[in-house]
């Protein structure tokens, strides 16, 4: 029988605790070979749409997100990226849940910045910058106040609505929330810097970077000639990545410093999973710029899912289906 869990299902199923936790044993186990994650195919669509299959595997679950980027939604009032993950038996195959993609998507993104903040950033970082306000601002948040003693966030959007929609979404969290001007000040102001936007054009210039500073780069959409950050960025930092070979495949934050010539793909050699297993450094002095570079995994949407899964067999929640009838 196949477990469906529609969006609102899984909001009620989510714990970023437990999910980040998770994450974490998973980019360590992806390092010591307990895992597969092959870099994503791209798979061309109508008007400029790409389609990303994301695998992962481990010894008990397989899993596919079918991760759709269509720039076109925009003008059809719809989510520019749109998935479903399936999960099934490593050992028999069997298709044992669908599940959307929305909110397991956000959570498991955030978790893994916070998983690199509480590795990288300088343990008395207190004020956190959000380049963007939307729903992933409000995950990171509340994510990275789990793991550092926040003082004050500061905040860029374009949008006095959406920053108005952050504030209430995080009141809860206690923590002050400042406006800033533009970009810019978000840098000048923060220990922690999480850029959030769908950026094809860099929203951050390596110049703007302090010492010390840690950044987690999260928004831009899976393809190689959108970035958030600039080269110079890239070249001043000490770059922790989620997967080399996803890294190399869609990043371009990545792809366009190398055609720059401002680093080379073997500027690009560490992994998350190697910082948490003491296999490389991360921040080897207070003054370090360390860049997480997060395009995204199918490792993540893998192990999510599996706690998602658990509790909604624990508490009753989704529909079965019997997809051989």
């Amino acid at each position: 029988m196949t477990l469906v869990l529609t969006h609102s299902e899984i909001v009620g199923l989510l714990d970023p605790d437990q999910i980040r936790k998770a994450i974490e044993e998973a980019f360590a186990g992806l390092t010591l070979g307990d895992y597969q994650n092959p870099a994503p195919s791209a798979v061309p669509l109508p008007d400029r749409g790409l389609c990303l299959p994301m695998v992962a595997a481990g010894t008990d679950l397989t899993t596919v997100k079918l991760l759709s980027d269509v720039p076109a939604n925009r003008d059809r009032d719809l989510p520019t990226q749109r998935s479903t993950i399936m999960v099934a038996s490593a050992v028999t195959g069997e298709c044992l849940a669908i599940l959307d993609g929305r909110a397991i998507t956000a959570v498991r993104t955030a978790a893994a910045s916070a998983v690199a903040t509480d590795q990288l950033a300088a343990e008395s970082a207190s004020v956190l910058g959000l380049v963007g306000a939307g729903n992933l601002a409000v995950q990171h948040a509340s994510s990275i106040a789990a793991v550092r003693g926040l003082t004050r966030i500061v905040v860029w959007s374009r949008s006095a609505d959406t920053l108005a929609t952050f504030r209430a979404r995080t009141e809860n969290l206690g923590i002050p929330v400042e406006s800033a001007p533009a970009p810019v000040d978000v840098f000048r102001l923060a220990d922690v810097v999480c850029t959030l936007t769908p950026a094809k054009d860099p929203v951050a210039r390596g110049r703007w970077f302090r010492p010390g500073q840690h950044i987690n780069a999260v928004g831009a959409p899976p393809r190689p000639d959108h970035r958030e950050i600039d080269a110079d960025g890239m070249a001043r930092s000490r770059l922790i990545v989620d997967s080399i070979p996803t890294v190399l495949a869609k990043s371009g934050a990545v792809l366009c410093a190398i055609d720059e010539g401002a680093i080379t793909a073997n500027d690009v050699g560490t992994e998350l999973g190697d910082v948490i297993t003491g296999r490389a450094s991360g921040r080897q002095s207070d003054a370090d710029i360390s860049l997480f570079e997060s395009v995204g995994i199918g490792l993540q949407d893998l192990v999510t899912a599996r706690l998602v899964i658990d509790r909604a067999e624990e508490l009753g929640v989704g529909a079965y289906f019997d997809l051989r009838a």
